[in-house]
């Protein structure tokens, strides 16, 4: 006589299965060649992020909460330049295209960011000497679109083999790097995802320990076991990585222009905020 099925075996087995296909997935995805392209979502994810970081540190200073969520918008950001350094059809009208943005939009970063005094530079007397609006408003800190064209200008002379232009402008990066937002490491982690983009297993292990690295003081000065456990804020930029590895194929597609009048956008939005009353 056939015993009768209880149910347990099916219970058990249900697990093993999830685990199996779990198990799949990650085998699949360690010896895939294919880079998540899914970037309109990618960037919905870093514009937001962005938003927040921006109106923590200066609408919501109590909050450092807000800091902390905003870590993940630079390394999506840095992923996307990858991304999109392989995939454009001209990497330089790419680059010059954020360039101009970035120039345009500078006075309006420095001003909303409270890096310059709101009304400080005296537009009607000096409209004309274009030393002191340098001065005012591209010397005290760039923002980061003048990093990622950094990054961009980087990797064309790499893709085209232009190896003296490398020597040159990482010699450049390395003495203005002051002025950059992210510094060498915001460049660096651009290189990273641009060099293994095809290979996302190896790309997630390398990224992680330099954002780790980058982020734990004690491993980038003299190894302190007892100060292991302390790190800037920048370490929580491993919250990106999941969105970044992790394929969700969304769909979504944005215009690209909506993305870059996002950023004066916003800015204006903090001006706003920020203004005296």
């Amino acid at each position: 006589m056939a015993e009768k099925n209880d149910g347990s075996d099916t219970g058990v087995m249900k697990p093993v299965a999830a685990v199996k296909r779990l198990c799949a997935r990650a085998g699949a995805w360690a010896s895939s060649r294919k880079p998540n392209t899914d970037t309109s979502f990618l960037k919905l994810i870093a514009i937001a992020t962005m938003l927040v970081d921006h109106l923590g540190a200066r609408v919501f200073p109590q909050y450092p909460i807000m800091r902390i969520i905003g870590r993940i918008a630079f390394p999506i950001f840095a992923y996307c330049i990858a991304v999109g350094c392989s995939y454009t059809r001209n990497i330089a009208r790419y680059m010059l295209r954020v360039l101009g943005l970035a120039v345009v939009v500078q006075p309006l970063y420095v001003t909303a960011m409270g890096h310059q005094t709101m009304g400080a530079f005296d537009w009607a007397h000096n409209f004309y000497r274009l030393d002191l609006i340098l001065r005012h408003y591209y010397a005290p800190r760039l923002s980061i679109l003048f990093t990622l064209v950094a990054g961009i200008a980087l990797i064309w002379t790499l893709r085209n083999k232009k190896y003296p232009l490398t020597a040159v402008m990482i010699a450049a990066l390395w003495y203005t790097s002051g002025y950059l937002d992210y510094g060498l490491n915001g460049i660096l982690l651009m290189l990273l995802f641009w060099t293994l983009l095809n290979r996302p297993a190896a790309s997630f292990v390398w990224v992680a320990a330099f954002m780790i690295w980058w982020g734990v003081p004690a491993l980038r000065t003299r190894f302190e076991p007892w100060n292991i456990t302390r790190v800037y804020t920048q370490f929580y930029a491993v919250l990106a990585l999941p969105f970044i590895y992790i394929p969700l194929n969304t769909k979504i597609k944005v215009n690209k222009w909506v993305f870059y009048a996002f950023y004066p956008a916003h800015l204006v939005l903090i001006y706003l905020l920020t203004m005296p009353k």
